[in-house]
């Protein structure tokens, strides 16, 4: 083949066999240069392949109506989510859907459309409540913070657009949407926050700034009841020579009198592998600081949504 006659086909972005072949090639017959994506479609070696390419790949399956939606619009838009290996796809009518190997199709007669890096995906809130449909709830608020951090909807627009839908999925989502908050820095701080509330402590206040007796801001904490001036924080170093050793020393911190603050530390650790600990130190913390609505004892609401790893 010339290259001439390669010009007439950009196998930089996702391309089908059938229309390699139109152009006079075979990209089968060549696995040196080009990647198959999916059965019948490729794309040149040294394409990036990242999910808005993915994502194009799928699409090449469907008629010019359909969108990446669910994890594949997720994956798009950078959100965390889970690893899921296929690509999902809505089309407008079940007369439209196909069934290639790796690609979901879905249906939704008149989807609320995107475009981000060239490619057309479920708007934010539509994408939230088909993620509900396979993600759990601690998943799904980390989506919705996520969503909200970035300025694409709000805390009230998200539990709106829940309210009124009729997708599939949509109880979940309004459960999770009401959840969800502003101003949340991390998944883990999404993780750690659902812990609490789900233990069935009053819910700390997420990032607030903490000011001086002139009322300058002077510091903020992850989560924090400053009622009782006790605050919760997440620490995710990861690098470190001896875990047992800096877990130490963040416990050590936490008996520090800040302006009379009582700091309570809790790692990944605490999240995954010791959540009822966890909870322990937080109910007790805010029980003997006398904390409104604390419970006489927590509640058990927590133990399925984190099982111990």
């Amino acid at each position: 083949m010339t290259t001439d006659e390669r010009r007439t086909l950009d196998t930089r972005t996702p391309f089908t066999r059938a229309a390699a072949l139109a152009a006079g090639f075979d990209p089968s017959a060549e696995p040196a240069r080009f990647i198959r994506l999916f059965r019948g479609v490729y794309v040149d070696v040294g394409a990036r392949i990242d999910p808005a390419l993915r994502a194009r790949a799928a699409l090449a399956f469907f008629g010019p109506g359909a969108i990446a939606s669910h994890v594949s619009a997720a994956r798009v838009y950078g959100v965390p989510v889970p690893a899921i290996p296929d690509e999902h796809i809505t089309v407008a009518s079940r007369g439209q859907r196909r069934r290639p190997s790796g690609i979901v199709p879905h249906v939704h007669p008149a989807p609320v459309v995107r475009v981000v890096d060239g490619v057309r995906v479920s708007a934010p809130a539509q994408m939230f409540v088909e993620l509900a449909t396979m993600l759990t709830l601690v998943d799904l608020v980390v989506v919705g913070d996520f969503l909200v951090r970035r300025g694409w909807v709000t805390p009230a627009e998200l539990v709106t657009y829940c309210g009124g839908s009729s997708q599939r999925g949509a109880g979940a989502a309004r459960r999770a949407a009401a959840y969800v908050r502003e101003r949340v820095d991390s998944p883990m701080e999404t993780r750690l926050r659902l812990l609490i509330v789900l233990a069935g402590l009053p819910e700390p206040e997420v990032n607030p700034s903490i000011r001086d007796d002139q009322g300058e801001p002077i510091r903020r904490y992850d989560l924090s009841w400053p009622r009782i001036r006790v605050a919760v924080e997440y620490d995710g170093r990861q690098h470190i020579e001896r875990e047992e050793s800096w877990e130490a020393d963040l416990e050590r911190r936490e008996a520090i009198d800040d302006d009379q603050w009582r700091i309570l530390v809790v790692t990944s650790r605490g999240i995954y592998r010791e959540p009822e600990r966890t909870v322990s130190r937080i109910w007790r913390l805010v029980r003997d600081r006398r904390l409104p609505g604390a419970p006489a004892r927590p509640s058990d609401d927590w133990r399925p949504h984190f099982p111990v790893r």
